[in-house]
């Protein structure tokens, strides 16, 4: 088995780092304009409170590090997600995960950005290794890996294991190490395939056994289409948390989800005395009292 690996990310003023060791790190994904029509309609209209708030509040939630992502159709993407960041980081210091599939707008981010970020994403794929890759080397980056590449998706986990270790081994190329690259086993929608979630969860297995590498996924996503998610979430996240992962990108105000995670590290005993199951208890218990 590979030796599991530390991945650091930083802002200007906090450090994070992941490893299969240490509690599970959440990237907050509510700071995006796809799928929540709020959002886009106020990044539309240059108001950013929304974003102030949605900063806060998953930071208070237990969130480590932030999901940035400026995606408004029509939009000066670069400047937009330079605003974006700026905005957050008046209101907090957490890491932040740069999410853009614009290499000018990656570019602009990262060259505002202090610290070292996490960078949301590079698949496979010739033109987007050849792209985002060599910014990410520049800056000092971490990236994000997806199991994807020009034939799309693969259906099988020793498939999506093959790519990673393309991946992996094209950012080393560029002297990019190996605890720099997360990796995205892909969650898919168990609405559309009932497999899905039988496969991250062993594409996961498999990356540890033979990277040690950090896991992330969109960790909601497997859940999409069906009714009551919350719980599937839940019960997915800390499946996979027992396999391998170890910075999920998910929504910490879900309580559901984010107890799944605290009860998980408990019981991997990453949670020394419960100490964090139990401030989180504590919270709980303190908002129901108003």
């Amino acid at each position: 088995m590979a030796e599991n690996l530390t991945t650091v990310i930083s802002s200007k003023t906090q450090t994070v780092e992941i490893n299969r060791a240490k509690p599970t790190i959440i990237i907050g994904e509510r700071i995006n304009p796809t799928g929540r029509k709020k959002v886009l309609k106020a990044l539309q209209e240059g108001d950013f409170e929304m974003v102030r708030e949605d900063a806060t509040s998953q930071v208070a939630a237990g969130a480590a590090v932030l999901d940035v992502n400026a995606g408004v159709p029509g939009a000066d993407e670069p400047a937009l997600l330079q605003q974006v960041m700026r905005t957050v980081l008046e209101v907090t210091d957490v890491p932040l995960c740069i999410d853009t599939a614009d290499p000018e707008a990656l570019e602009a981010a990262l060259s505002l950005y202090e610290g070292k970020a996490l960078v949301n994403s590079v698949n496979g794929e010739e033109r987007a290794l050849g792209v985002v890759l060599p910014l990410v080397q520049e800056y000092g980056a971490a990236v994000i890996g997806l199991c994807m590449d020009d034939d799309g998706i693969p259906e099988t986990p020793e498939q999506r294991l093959a790519v990673a270790g393309m991946i992996i081994e094209r950012a080393g190329a560029l002297g990019i190490p190996p605890e720099d690259v997360v990796i995205d086993p892909l969650a898919l929608t168990m609405g559309a395939d009932s497999n899905a979630g039988r496969v991250a969860l062993e594409t996961i297995e498999l990356l540890v056994e033979e990277f040690g590498v950090n896991i992330t996924m969109g960790a909601s996503n497997i859940s999409f289409g069906m009714p009551d998610r919350k719980y599937i979430n839940a019960a997915f996240i800390a499946m996979a948390i027992r396999a391998g992962l170890t910075c999920p990108i998910t929504n910490p105000l879900v309580t559901e989800v984010i107890t799944a995670v605290l009860a998980a590290d408990l019981s991997m005993g990453r949670d020394d005395y419960g100490m964090l199951w139990i401030q989180a208890y504590r919270q709980r218990e303190k908002a129901a009292q108003g």
